[in-house]
């Protein structure tokens, strides 16, 4: 079991519950801005709602869930990290590497958009790669 300094939680609500044993859970993300006292005052206050699918995390969850209960959404940590890794340092560090290579041998112009375009490139290939990633990110539940 992970200590609860190398979990990522956020609280949520099922709205679903499937036989499986996953749920479908609506969390609420909020940035740091919303939780302010003078975000009345503030336009960059936001927050979304997500939903998502997660597993549940007791044996026989279909006897312990219901539609509307409150749960906790759960993933490691180091997940978090490698999804700040795929989804912003390292198509940084191909837009740069694209750059710098091309700067040699196109215009200025030239080289940044090309450079641009490898990032499209570098999503779609992320993309394709979709479900193989999404199985290596498994989201618990559990009830508060």
């Amino acid at each position: 079991m992970q200590s609860k300094r190398e979990m990522i939680k956020h609280d949520g609500i099922v709205i679903a519950i499937y036989e499986d044993g996953t749920a479908l859970v609506r969390i609420v993300q909020t940035s740091a801005c919303a939780a302010c006292k003078a975000k009345a005052m503030c336009a960059s206050a936001e927050s979304a709602e997500k939903e998502m699918r997660v597993q549940l995390a007791y044996p026989n969850p279909l006897q312990t869930y219901a539609v509307g209960d409150s749960v906790e959404v759960m993933v490691q940590q180091k997940m978090g990290w490698k999804a700040v890794l795929l989804a912003y340092i390292l198509p940084f560090i191909v837009m740069m590497i694209v750059m710098v290579i091309l700067n040699d041998f196109v215009k200025e112009a030239i080289a940044g958009t090309i450079a641009l375009c490898s990032l499209g490139l570098y999503f779609i290939v992320l993309g394709l790669f979709r479900e193989r990633i999404q199985k290596e990110f498994s989201f618990t539940a559990r009830k508060k």
